[in-house]
């Protein structure tokens, strides 16, 4: 029987295969409710006009999404407003398009976004540490965010 050898590269890959099993990655299927096609892509004027709307609309029980999700170290992290400013410029809009991919992946319905800020009870997950902002998959506000991770695009 032959000795099997280890080179660095195949080190460092068994190391990267072992980081992001452990950081839970798995490559996104495509699920039921997934857009149409693999060619699904997020568009930033959806985003711009209105999912970054959401981010900054406050519902009742809730702080505003952008309250947390600009101080804090988490995987979703959205630029700062400039002081005084009720919407990003469009230079930090560009940014937190960017950011949001963090948690975004077009077509893919288990996409964090969706996932996190949606009670449990409607099928949301318990990893949101801000609460469940969308009671339910009805809300208008989570239904935006639904059809931007679906590939919608600015009309």
């Amino acid at each position: 029987m032959r000795a099997m050898t280890w080179s660095s590269s195949s080190y460092a890959m068994l190391a990267a295969c072992l980081a992001l099993a452990a950081a839970g990655w798995s490559e996104p299927a495509q699920s039921q409710g997934a857009a149409p096609g693999a060619g699904a892509k997020l568009d930033y004027e959806f985003f711009k006009t209105k999912v970054e709307p959401v981010f900054l609309t406050k519902r009742e029980g809730h702080a505003r999404c952008v309250m947390c999700h600009t101080v804090n170290n988490a995987p979703f992290h959205l630029v700062p407003l400039s002081p005084g400013a009720t919407a990003w410029s469009e230079e930090q809009s560009r940014q937190n398009f960017e950011l949001v991919q963090r948690v975004a992946v077009a077509g893919y319905m288990e996409s964090p976004l969706i996932k996190h800020p949606l009670a449990q009870e409607a099928g949301g997950d318990a990893h949101h540490g801000g609460g469940q902002q969308f009671a339910s998959q009805s809300d208008p506000a989570w239904q935006t965010l639904k059809e931007f991770v679906s590939g919608a695009t600015a009309k």
